[in-house]
């Protein structure tokens, strides 16, 4: 059926909202796809459910196609799942947590590993019964502490979820590359600029794991490349540890008073100005960073020293994910009043042992490597403190910042960052949630085998904003035509009755020659039709305006901007053939 502006439910806006940071949702909120109901929670009008459904139905089919099968779990779930995988306190604040009537504790989902195995578990009890790989296109939920974004990052989000299970780690495998395969198929067919990453796997858990990047400068998510193929999110770039060094004949710990050094640059030029023989750089220093910690469902926190060479910021989120799931904060005036031995700006790796403080340090502190670092007393540095003489960290830890140059990990280069938008998250997540549901099948043998699971999840209602955020322009959208809401938007430009009578005959010829056609039939001015035509953002526009008098339409391309007089006799040929 022909859709007419005159009647269809759409406001476009002429201001950007208020709360709109990146192109995708000041232009999906102007051009009427979606309206903000609460921060994180959107509602899809007409224009923006035909996108959203068409990223679903190129998402079915792909997995449809490598023999996966759809089912409908609910999203309203019952604690003791996932209090038996641990991911009720897991998640923390993460998850909606609510009482039924009864104070029986239920959440929203945010994922649904643990009901997928249930299922399983519930319909399949013999080893002739699998493989067997399922998925759902359902809302998920979590209480992200900063929505934004739009539908970017939302409360409320649509994704596909689809889980495998095999009897063995060579079936997991296979079932990997076929989701690994079919996502490239589907960013393939959106037309998406994506990148395939090594990610690290969070509270999902599992060994494996992998991201797919949409390459955007509004992006979340920082990834590295090499010239010799490495790609990884930088939250899971791990650190080449240069070999060790023989403690014998290195120099014995000097400590030194370095007045009014608190930070690593006043340090190295007071260094560099005390006469000890040496130039100093911030490479030399070692900076010490207290922290924090708190395990899921604790109350009580604990402290954690991390080293990292001077030269080096931390990086918070490479430290969270480092640390996850436990909660991680910097700390504040009141911790550092409670713990007197803490020194700000002169804390060193010897008194934290004395404290019985947790001390990780980056891989590049090895054996035999010297520092310069606090000395844990005001104004004073010890230089040449050598690890594994003078002090013995209790393990390492990636939370340095990674830099543009820094040898790729596999030898294959130097690193190149962007910036990106999580589209696709693969898992081999083996058997963490089949132990805790106790998914067995029974062997040929008659004894039970332990099945192994993947996990893969795409962000469907994102898909729409990344989509927006590589195919728009100033005036606009430009929506690929594998998900436009239409193929051909019809102009009416013009209020005589031969123009607003072609037009609306075109329109439905248009219609009837299979094409999906919206008429701008309003009572607007051409320059308004114009304007809402560019930021709608369907791929083709046609002009009905005084050209009709001589048998003539114009047909725009909305993404090159090339315009061209058509015949009217051969617009349905020409546009049909064009589409």
């Amino acid at each position: 059926m022909l859709t007419r502006m005159s009647s269809l439910f759409l406001r476009t806006l002429r201001e950007d909202p208020a709360d709109a940071e990146v192109p995708s949702h000041k232009l999906l909120v102007r051009a009427g796809y979606v309206r903000r109901v609460a921060p994180g929670i959107y509602t899809w009008l007409p224009l923006g459910l035909k996108v959203l459904r068409a990223v679903e139905q190129i998402v079915r089919e792909e997995m449809d196609a490598i023999g996966a099968q759809e089912i409908q779990l609910p999203a309203l779930l019952p604690r003791e799942p996932y209090e038996a995988t641990g991911r009720w306190t897991e998640y923390g604040p993460n998850l909606f947590r609510l009482k039924d009537r009864k104070g029986a504790d239920y959440l929203l989902g945010p994922t649904h590993e643990e009901l997928f195995t249930q299922v399983v578990k519930g319909e399949y009890s013999s080893y002739k019964d699998y493989p067997v790989t399922l998925y759902q296109i359902q809302n998920k939920y979590r209480d992200e502490a900063r929505p934004r974004a739009g539908i970017l990052r939302g409360r409320e989000f649509l994704m596909k979820d689809s889980y495998s299970f095999d009897l063995t780690d060579e079936g997991l495998s296979a079932s990997y590359a076929a989701h690994r395969a079919a996502y490239v198929r589907i960013f393939d067919r959106l037309g998406l600029d994506y990148v395939v990453v090594a990610a690290t796997s969070g509270a999902m858990g599992g060994s494996a794991s992998e991201e797919f990047l949409a390459v955007a400068p509004t992006g979340e998510d920082t990834f590295v490349q090499s010239p010799g193929g490495y790609a990884a999110n930088v939250e899971a770039v791990t650190t080449p540890a240069p070999p060790a060094i023989p403690l014998d004949g290195l120099p014995a710990a000097q400590a030194h008073h370095t007045p009014n050094t608190p930070t690593i640059e006043s340090l190295v030029a007071f260094l560099n100005g005390a006469g000890l023989g040496r130039a100093f750089t911030a490479a030399d220093t070692l900076k010490n960073v207290l922290l924090k910690t708190r395990a899921p469902g604790q109350t009580e926190w604990s402290l954690l020293g991390v080293g990292v060479p001077g030269d080096r910021e931390v990086d918070m989120k490479r430290m969270e994910a480092a640390l996850d799931p436990a909660e991680v904060a910097l700390l504040d005036d009141a911790d550092f009043a409670k713990h007197a031995f803490l020194v700000k700006g002169y804390i060193g790796p010897v008194s934290l042992a004395a404290n019985g403080v947790r001390y990780l340090v980056d891989p590049r502190i090895v054996t035999g490597t010297a520092w310069v670092t606090g000395a844990d007393k005001a104004d004073h540095h010890v230089v040449d403190l050598v690890a594994g003489r003078d002090f013995t960290p209790d393990g390492t830890i990636e939370a340095a910042d990674v830099r543009e140059g820094d040898p790729a990990p596999d030898g294959s280069g130097p690193l190149s960052a962007a910036r990106g938008i999580e589209i696709g998250h693969v898992f081999q997540l083996g058997r963490k949630y089949a132990d805790a549901a106790q998914l067995d099948a029974l062997g040929p043998d008659s004894k039970p085998v332990r099945i192994t699971m993947g996990s893969y999840g795409i962000g469907v209602s994102r898909l729409v904003a990344v989509i927006a955020e590589q195919n728009h322009d100033d005036s606009g959208l430009l929506w690929p035509a594998a998900v436009t809401p239409y193929d051909v938007h019809v102009v009416v430009a013009g209020k005589n009755e031969e123009i607003t009578t072609g037009g609306a005959a075109l329109a439905a010829e248009l219609e009837a020659a299979g094409l999906r056609v919206l008429l701008d039939d309003r009572k607007a001015s051409p320059g308004v039709k114009f304007a809402d035509a560019e930021l709608v953002g369907v791929p083709t526009i046609v002009v009905a305006g005084r050209g009709l008098a001589t048998g003539v339409i114009e047909v725009k391309d909305r993404r090159t901007g090339e315009r061209v007089e058509v015949p009217l006799a051969d617009a349905v040929e020409f546009l049909t053939s064009t589409g």
